[in-house]
């Protein structure tokens, strides 16, 4: 008679299948192998010089690193990359953990993209002010959005979520600022001075940056003390930002209304927020933002985000100030992200009027600054 095996038994041990602990170490080399594929597929954002004869002629050259060309369309790409890889690094996320963020928008939609990347459920708590398109592109990516009333209200709501689902709240607002390599590293800073070397003044004299974690500021100012640069940092402030006050007072408990120029600007003091880094803070009201927004939107031939007109606003009142002194040298920013995300609020005339006021005074001086 030949000869049968007896059937396996439910509860007999398979010798050959991988331990929980091997399972999870494999998962997370596979998640990590992921991430660091999509970064080697993807192309550096390019350095756009503008074309502003009079400032040129008197040596003063302004410059925008177009972070808009990332996969997910803004400079927070560069910063969920960092969070997703801090967080599997420190063994914080494993397969099926829901990925849940406090955001604006943009940190929400890149986030989305590398939780679909590893197949992870993800949930992004945001105010209901929020563009319907950053929704909408969240969506896309197989991301859930919970809105709230108010921008004070997503932190405790995404941390509830997070708790809920036993899944990994982010908190890119106390994270983002420690999950960069600031000594390069292909960080953005290194990507930036890189990008300048042949240019006619290849160390900048001021870099301008706007804060809404404040992680790209704190990675920014530290690689300019870590390089012995002399070039200093300056971070324009939306009005009601507590980021000015606190840059003066140094008090962590201050409140605030909170910003109205999406993405940058918070209602209280953020972790990732590193006062210290930063030379000089610069109010910027909020119809500065969008006339400086419209302004660079024309000069391109294409949309850009209001958060970058907050830039612009910072840079050319550096540039003023500078040819004021007869001093030469170069500014550099960042082109944050595209304005078709803001086509029906931002870059819609009565909705601004209706939200912001009147911008056309502000609009005739920044033309004027450009010209």
């Amino acid at each position: 008679m030949p000869h049968r095996s007896p059937p396996d038994h439910p509860l007999r041990h398979d010798s050959n299948a991988p331990t929980p602990e091997a399972a999870a170490q494999a998962w997370l080399s596979q998640a990590i192998s992921r991430i660091e594929a999509d970064y080697q597929r993807s192309a550096d954002t390019h350095l756009i010089p503008l074309p502003l004869p009079v400032l040129a002629e008197a040596g003063i050259d302004l410059y925008l690193k177009d972070e808009s060309t990332h996969p997910t369309g803004s400079l927070k790409h560069r910063l969920a990359r960092s969070l997703f890889l801090y967080a599997l690094c420190n063994g914080w996320v494993h397969a099926g953990s829901t990925i849940v963020e406090a955001s604006s928008g943009s940190t929400a939609v890149s986030e989305a993209y590398f939780a679909r990347l590893l197949g992870l459920p993800f949930v992004a708590v945001m105010a209901r002010s929020t563009s319907p398109e950053k929704i909408a592109q969240i969506t896309f990516y197989g991301g859930r959005c919970e809105l709230v009333d108010t921008a004070a209200e997503v932190y405790a709501r995404a941390q509830a979520i997070a708790d809920a689902t036993g899944g990994h709240y982010m908190d890119q607002f106390t994270y983002a600022e420690r999950a960069t390599d600031w000594r390069g590293n292909n960080n953005i800073a290194q990507s930036m001075f890189s990008q300048m070397a042949h240019e006619r003044h290849p160390v900048p004299r001021w870099v301008v940056v706007g804060a809404g974690t404040g992680g790209t500021s704190a990675t920014i100012g530290r690689f300019l003390r870590y390089q012995r640069h002399a070039t200093q940092l300056c971070v324009p402030d939306p009005v009601g930002s507590v980021f000015g006050a606190y840059h003066r007072s140094g008090d962590r408990t201050l409140k605030g209304a909170g910003s109205r120029i999406e993405g940058i600007g918070r209602p209280r003091v953020e972790a990732s927020f590193v006062r210290s880094v930063v030379d000089r803070m610069l109010e910027v009201a909020d119809v500065d933002s969008v006339a400086a927004m419209r302004e660079l939107s024309a000069l391109l031939g294409r949309k850009v985000g209001p958060s970058t007109g907050t830039n612009l606003v910072g840079m050319l009142t550096l540039a003023a100030e500078m040819r004021a002194r007869g001093e030469q040298g170069s500014i550099l920013s960042l082109l944050c992200d595209a304005g078709e995300r803001y086509l029906p609020s931002y870059h819609d005339a009565a909705w601004v009027q209706a939200q912001l006021g009147d911008c056309s005074e502000a609009q005739a001086r920044i033309r004027a600054a450009l010209r």
